[in-house]
């Protein structure tokens, strides 16, 4: 797996080419204990489907990239969209991308469209959050309670070189008390590109409220709700996403 250094920390990523020079790159984001490895072959049947090329990368923190050396701060999602992310597209030679966020990475994707700072094709979401729910919380407690009680820490291991920075730092951000006030609305009005949003009817980490306030305030949106499906579309339906995916590619391509 090749390195590219953004914000200071060494990323792990992936490169996928299949696509014709005309579409754009589809660059995936992780969710909050996410990897490049965690997606399995999404991103290559969603690169393959879609005839784009596809960039997918571990964030500072998770997979194979630097381990995280500090606990995390309630701008995280902003500081990866809005610093750690550019650098990285710049490092790759990355114009104008679609970008393709689940959970924590469709929030990034959202502010990085949405402050403006560098051209971008469109956005697809899967079950991103724009404020923070109290289910949201009691499930991310009840993760908790499961990293220190079952097998969750040694499933997640085989994807994390460091797991306890992994999840310890996405676990306590989340529970701790000044992210409740965490809240990224502010960018869904100045999002000048199309987004595709998709979330899982059984998600149990978002209610549709979720997709009710991306739906009013971007100004070019889809929404998308799949049924039988919980907080992650690309592993419960994936079938139905890619031929989404497709779709809106073929849309704000043509």
């Amino acid at each position: 797996m090749p390195f590219v250094t953004a914000a200071g920390h060494r990323i792990e990523y992936e490169r996928i080419t299949v696509g014709r020079g005309s579409r754009p790159t589809l660059v995936f984001l992780h969710e909050g204990l996410g990897s490049v490895a965690m997606w399995r072959d999404f991103p290559a049947r969603a690169a393959h489907a879609a005839n784009c090329d596809a960039i997918v990368y571990s964030r500072y923190g998770y997979g194979r990239s630097d381990p995280l050396a500090e606990h995390r701060t309630p701008r995280y999602m902003h500081d990866e969209a809005l610093v750690a992310l550019p650098e990285l597209l710049d490092a790759l030679s990355i114009d104008r991308p679609l970008l393709v966020g689940h959970s924590d990475g469709g929030s990034i994707a959202l502010i990085h469209a949405g402050a403006g700072v560098r051209p971008v094709a469109a956005v697809v979401t899967l079950a991103a959050h724009v404020l923070v729910e109290d289910l949201s919380v009691a499930s991310i407690a009840a993760a908790r309670t499961a990293y220190a009680t079952t097998d969750l820490r040694m499933r997640l291991a085989r994807h994390h070189a460091d797991v306890d920075s992994a999840f310890l730092g996405w676990n306590r951000i989340w529970l701790a008390p000044e992210f409740r006030a965490w809240n990224i609305e502010e960018y869904l009005p100045r999002i000048a590109c199309p987004v595709l949003a998709l979330q899982g009817a059984d998600d149990e980490y978002g209610t549709m409220e979720q997709m009710r306030r991306i739906g009013t305030q971007v100004r070019d949106v889809e929404l998308l709700v799949l049924q039988d499906c919980r907080h992650s579309p690309q592993r419960d339906q994936p079938d139905a996403v890619i031929e989404a995916v497709t779709r809106f590619v073929d849309r704000v391509t043509s």
